[in-house]
Protein backbone atom coordinates (compact mmCIF):
# COMPACT_ATOMS: atom_id res chain seq x y z
CA UNK A 1 0.00 0.00 0.00
CA UNK A 2 1.18 3.51 -0.85
CA UNK A 3 0.19 5.96 1.90
CA UNK A 4 0.34 9.74 1.44
CA UNK A 5 0.40 11.92 4.56
CA UNK A 6 0.07 15.68 5.01
CA UNK A 7 2.55 17.46 7.32
CA UNK A 8 1.19 20.52 9.18
CA UNK A 9 -1.45 19.60 11.79
CA UNK A 10 -1.35 15.98 10.64
CA UNK A 11 2.19 14.97 11.59
CA UNK A 12 3.36 18.21 13.25
CA UNK A 13 1.31 19.19 16.30
CA UNK A 14 1.33 22.92 17.08
CA UNK A 15 -0.66 22.77 20.33
CA UNK A 16 0.58 25.62 22.53
CA UNK A 17 3.36 26.52 20.09
CA UNK A 18 1.93 29.79 18.76
CA UNK A 19 1.12 30.89 22.29
CA UNK A 20 4.70 30.18 23.46
CA UNK A 21 6.25 31.89 20.43
CA UNK A 22 3.96 34.94 20.74
CA UNK A 23 4.81 35.29 24.44
CA UNK A 24 8.50 34.99 23.62
CA UNK A 25 8.16 37.87 21.18
CA UNK A 26 6.06 40.00 23.55
CA UNK A 27 3.05 39.98 21.23
CA UNK A 28 0.35 38.81 23.65
CA UNK A 29 -0.55 38.90 27.35
CA UNK A 30 -0.20 35.61 29.19
CA UNK A 31 -3.89 35.41 30.14
CA UNK A 32 -5.32 34.61 26.70
CA UNK A 33 -6.11 31.10 25.45
CA UNK A 34 -3.16 28.92 24.55
CA UNK A 35 -4.41 27.63 21.20
CA UNK A 36 -3.43 29.09 17.84
CA UNK A 37 -6.88 30.52 17.16
CA UNK A 38 -6.86 32.46 20.44
CA UNK A 39 -3.51 34.03 19.52
CA UNK A 40 -4.71 34.83 16.01
CA UNK A 41 -7.99 36.32 17.23
CA UNK A 42 -6.22 38.47 19.82
CA UNK A 43 -3.73 39.89 17.32
CA UNK A 44 -6.24 40.32 14.50
CA UNK A 45 -8.75 41.85 16.92
CA UNK A 46 -6.10 44.36 17.92
CA UNK A 47 -5.56 45.32 14.28
CA UNK A 48 -2.24 43.48 14.19
CA UNK A 49 -2.88 41.05 11.36
CA UNK A 50 0.67 41.44 10.07
CA UNK A 51 2.04 40.45 13.49
CA UNK A 52 0.18 37.15 13.27
CA UNK A 53 1.33 36.53 9.69
CA UNK A 54 4.92 37.21 10.75
CA UNK A 55 4.46 34.94 13.77
CA UNK A 56 3.49 32.07 11.48
CA UNK A 57 6.68 32.55 9.49
CA UNK A 58 8.68 32.64 12.71
CA UNK A 59 7.17 29.39 14.00
CA UNK A 60 7.36 27.49 10.70
CA UNK A 61 10.82 28.82 9.89
CA UNK A 62 12.72 29.30 13.15
CA UNK A 63 10.90 27.56 16.03
CA UNK A 64 10.09 24.08 14.83
CA UNK A 65 12.01 23.02 17.94
CA UNK A 66 8.84 23.90 19.89
CA UNK A 67 6.78 21.44 17.82
CA UNK A 68 6.14 17.75 18.51
CA UNK A 69 4.78 14.96 16.32
CA UNK A 70 1.25 13.88 17.15
CA UNK A 71 1.17 10.99 19.63
CA UNK A 72 1.27 7.64 17.87
CA UNK A 73 2.68 8.88 14.58
CA UNK A 74 6.15 7.40 15.09
CA UNK A 75 4.54 4.08 16.04
CA UNK A 76 2.39 4.22 12.91
CA UNK A 77 5.53 4.72 10.79
CA UNK A 78 7.21 1.75 12.46
CA UNK A 79 4.20 -0.51 11.94
CA UNK A 80 3.63 0.56 8.34
CA UNK A 81 7.27 0.11 7.40
CA UNK A 82 7.42 -3.29 9.11
CA UNK A 83 4.38 -4.37 7.09
CA UNK A 84 6.07 -3.29 3.85
CA UNK A 85 3.95 -0.26 3.04
CA UNK A 86 5.38 2.77 1.23
CA UNK A 87 5.03 6.09 3.07
CA UNK A 88 5.08 9.53 1.44
CA UNK A 89 4.83 12.95 3.08
CA UNK A 90 3.10 15.34 0.69
CA UNK A 91 2.31 18.83 1.95
CA UNK A 92 2.03 22.39 0.72
CA UNK A 93 3.39 25.65 2.08
CA UNK A 94 5.22 28.65 0.69
CA UNK A 95 8.99 28.27 0.83
CA UNK A 96 9.54 31.58 2.64
CA UNK A 97 7.20 33.70 4.81
CA UNK A 98 5.03 36.40 3.25
CA UNK A 99 6.19 38.85 5.93
CA UNK A 100 9.41 38.96 7.91
CA UNK A 101 12.77 37.21 7.55
CA UNK A 102 13.18 34.83 4.62
CA UNK A 103 13.28 31.59 6.59
CA UNK A 104 13.35 28.45 4.44
CA UNK A 105 10.21 26.80 5.78
CA UNK A 106 10.64 23.71 3.62
CA UNK A 107 14.11 23.13 5.06
CA UNK A 108 12.78 23.76 8.59
CA UNK A 109 10.07 21.13 8.13
CA UNK A 110 12.60 18.63 6.79
CA UNK A 111 14.86 19.42 9.74
CA UNK A 112 11.99 18.72 12.12
CA UNK A 113 11.34 15.34 10.52
CA UNK A 114 15.01 14.44 10.73
CA UNK A 115 15.36 15.63 14.35
CA UNK A 116 12.34 13.54 15.34
CA UNK A 117 13.77 10.46 13.56
CA UNK A 118 10.74 10.38 11.26
CA UNK A 119 12.83 10.30 8.08
CA UNK A 120 15.70 8.01 7.21
CA UNK A 121 16.39 4.39 6.27
CA UNK A 122 14.14 3.00 9.02
CA UNK A 123 11.40 5.62 8.76
CA UNK A 124 10.03 7.67 5.83
CA UNK A 125 12.71 7.80 3.12
CA UNK A 126 13.99 11.34 2.60
CA UNK A 127 13.28 10.96 -1.11
CA UNK A 128 9.61 10.37 -0.26
CA UNK A 129 9.12 13.83 1.32
CA UNK A 130 7.59 16.53 -0.86
CA UNK A 131 6.72 20.12 0.00
CA UNK A 132 4.78 21.79 -2.79
CA UNK A 133 3.91 25.47 -3.11
CA UNK A 134 0.16 25.12 -3.72
CA UNK A 135 -2.74 22.80 -2.92
CA UNK A 136 -3.09 21.93 -6.60
CA UNK A 137 0.59 20.98 -6.82
CA UNK A 138 0.16 18.90 -3.67
CA UNK A 139 -2.70 16.93 -5.21
CA UNK A 140 -0.80 16.56 -8.48
CA UNK A 141 2.11 15.09 -6.54
CA UNK A 142 -0.17 12.68 -4.67
CA UNK A 143 -1.69 11.57 -7.97
CA UNK A 144 1.73 11.13 -9.59
CA UNK A 145 2.81 8.99 -6.63
CA UNK A 146 -0.27 6.81 -7.20
CA UNK A 147 -1.14 6.74 -3.51
CA UNK A 148 -3.77 4.26 -2.32
CA UNK A 149 -4.51 6.32 0.81
CA UNK A 150 -4.19 10.01 1.62
CA UNK A 151 -4.40 11.39 5.17
CA UNK A 152 -5.01 15.11 5.79
CA UNK A 153 -6.42 17.37 8.52
CA UNK A 154 -8.43 19.53 6.09
CA UNK A 155 -11.73 18.33 4.61
CA UNK A 156 -11.31 20.75 1.70
CA UNK A 157 -8.16 18.93 0.59
CA UNK A 158 -9.95 15.58 0.55
CA UNK A 159 -12.84 17.18 -1.36
CA UNK A 160 -10.70 18.76 -4.10
CA UNK A 161 -11.61 17.92 -7.69
CA UNK A 162 -8.02 16.82 -8.25
CA UNK A 163 -7.89 14.46 -5.26
CA UNK A 164 -6.60 11.12 -6.60
CA UNK A 165 -9.74 9.12 -7.47
CA UNK A 166 -8.17 5.80 -6.49
CA UNK A 167 -7.14 6.96 -3.01
CA UNK A 168 -8.94 6.18 0.23
CA UNK A 169 -9.51 9.54 1.95
CA UNK A 170 -8.86 9.78 5.69
CA UNK A 171 -9.47 12.97 7.69
CA UNK A 172 -7.21 13.35 10.73
CA UNK A 173 -9.42 15.11 13.27
CA UNK A 174 -7.94 14.83 16.79
CA UNK A 175 -10.00 17.73 18.14
CA UNK A 176 -13.29 16.38 16.73
CA UNK A 177 -13.93 19.59 14.80
CA UNK A 178 -15.70 18.04 11.85
CA UNK A 179 -18.44 15.59 10.95
CA UNK A 180 -18.21 12.81 8.41
CA UNK A 181 -18.17 14.27 4.92
CA UNK A 182 -18.32 13.65 1.23
CA UNK A 183 -15.55 13.89 -1.31
CA UNK A 184 -15.83 13.92 -5.07
CA UNK A 185 -15.14 10.19 -5.07
CA UNK A 186 -16.97 9.05 -1.94
CA UNK A 187 -17.20 9.50 1.81
CA UNK A 188 -14.01 10.28 3.72
CA UNK A 189 -13.20 8.43 6.93
CA UNK A 190 -12.74 10.59 10.03
CA UNK A 191 -10.17 9.38 12.57
CA UNK A 192 -9.25 11.01 15.88
CA UNK A 193 -5.76 9.63 16.45
CA UNK A 194 -2.84 7.89 14.79
CA UNK A 195 -3.70 4.79 16.80
CA UNK A 196 -7.13 4.77 15.11
CA UNK A 197 -5.52 5.23 11.71
CA UNK A 198 -3.11 2.37 12.38
CA UNK A 199 -6.02 0.12 13.33
CA UNK A 200 -8.01 1.13 10.24
CA UNK A 201 -5.16 0.68 7.76
CA UNK A 202 -2.79 -1.88 9.24
CA UNK A 203 -4.94 -4.37 11.12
Amino acid sequence: MRIGIDFDNTIACYDGVFYAAALERGLIPSNIGKDKNAVRDYLNGSGRNDDFTALQGYVYGARMDLVSPYPGFARFVDLARAAGHDLFIVSHKTKTPIIGPSYDMHAAARGFLEAQNLTGPDAVPVTNVFFELTKDAKMARAAALDVNVFIDDLPEILAMESFPPQARAILFDPDQQFTDGQTKHGVYERRGSWAEIATALLR
